[in-house]
């Protein structure tokens, strides 16, 4: 065992930095909701679609959005029976929804995806420059965004994570499913995941807050009754480990991300289970060895499924080696390299952002001060960090 000592001062001022620049304000919210109800007039105007319900689900409504992130909608078609709408007829709405979009103008770069796994309609609003992303009938999408609600509310520095890595994944290229790498809803486990093998643990297997299967929930999704369930538990888990905080900081917590998912561990015979907490070996439960998958992170809400089913063989290859190059560079200097920080954790529109507070901050400082002064109300114990090599 080596390990190696670093200063992290450095590091947490580029992540305050990185987070003041990409979440969302009051502004970012307003938007969104008006884009949500610009849809919600776009279907008005068709009559195949009078009566259906607009409901955002994903990131904004579980507050882990980026202010460049996608807006994901269900459009509900009211059913008077219990029966699940078929693929056909969500197919057909949203070719309805499409020519409304069309003809109202209020979308371009108009995608319509029929044959995905949910079939979705992809756009970008002309007015407010959000793309967005269609589906019908997304009660799983629905339920999921809003358990991610509350498991945000245990602790700020789970979404904090999710918007660092989220960064960080896209600027590597390995957050696009289209292409074979991590779509956004995995890497979010892949946090939780981090924080509930940390000691002591910062969340609890998912099981202890949500144990629905939302597979058979897919019909008259109730809101309060899962807001119900998820505040119960989050409640009993905090009264249990009531004075056991892990007071571990962000940037630690950020560093440690990275080296979690290396070693010996065999991405065939694995699967990450946020629902368990730690990992599992495939062939202990039959319902995962129906299919192989390079990379199995099991969906907590939706078992047996893999959130992660789109990243390919050789994707998952260059997903490794991102991990590594990352963890390497934290060990072996990158810390006292501030432009190379940036370029590792950011996109590069993030980043020109980022080189202009450095600019702003040299002009504005004496030369006696540091580079950075903090951001962020809160202090973290920057001293020092041990990782494992």
């Amino acid at each position: 065992m080596v390990f190696r000592v670093h200063s992290f001062e450095l590091l947490k001022a580029c992540i305050e930095d990185i987070l003041s620049t990409i979440k969302p304000g009051e502004d970012d919210q307003k938007k969104r909701s008006y884009a949500i109800q610009e849809l919600a007039d776009s279907i008005y105007s068709v009559g195949a679609l009078r009566g259906a319900t607009v409901k955002p689900f994903g990131s904004f409504v579980s507050n882990l959005y980026a202010k460049s992130g996608d807006l994901d909608v269900s459009v509900d078609l009211w059913s008077s029976s219990r029966i699940p709408i078929s693929k056909k007829k969500k197919q057909n709405a949203l070719r309805e929804l499409r020519r409304a979009l069309q003809i109202r103008g209020v979308a371009r770069s108009v995608e319509f995806i029929p044959n995905a796994r949910v079939p979705i309609i992809q756009y970008m609003s002309n007015q407010f420059d959000i793309s967005c992303d269609i589906s019908i009938n997304n009660y799983p999408g629905q339920i999921k965004s809003r358990i991610f609600y509350w498991i945000n509310t245990i602790d700020e520095r789970f979404g904090d994570m999710v918007l660092l890595v989220k960064e960080w994944a896209k600027s590597q290229n390995i957050n696009d499913p289209k292409n074979g790498t991590l779509n956004s809803y995995s890497l979010c486990l892949l946090v939780i995941f981090c924080l509930q093998n940390c000691e002591p643990a910062i969340l609890p297997p998912l099981k202890e807050i949500y144990d629905g299967n939302v597979a058979e929930e897919t019909v008259f999704y109730d809101e309060k009754h899962v807001d119900e369930i998820c505040v119960a538990n989050i409640s009993r888990f905090l009264r249990q480990n009531m004075g056991q905080r892990n007071q571990t900081s962000l940037p630690r917590l950020f560093a440690s991300f990275f080296s979690q998912f290396l070693g010996s561990w065999d991405r065939s015979s694995t699967v990450i289970s946020t629902y368990m907490g730690r990992f599992e070996r495939i062939q202990d439960n039959p319902s995962w060895l129906v299919k192989p998958y390079s990379l199995f992170v099991e969906d907590p809400f939706e078992r047996p499924d893999n959130a992660a089913r789109a990243v390919g063989a050789e994707e998952l290859e260059y997903i490794e080696r991102a991990f590594n190059y990352m963890s390497g560079r934290i060990v072996g200097g990158a810390l006292d390299d501030r432009d190379e920080l940036v370029s590792l954790l950011c996109t590069p529109s993030v980043g020109s952002i980022l080189g202009g507070i450095r600019a702003n901050r040299c002009t504005n400082m004496p030369s006696s001060c540091q580079l950075y002064s903090p951001v962020a109300a809160n202090q973290y114990d920057m001293d020092l960090f041990m990782i494992l090599t």
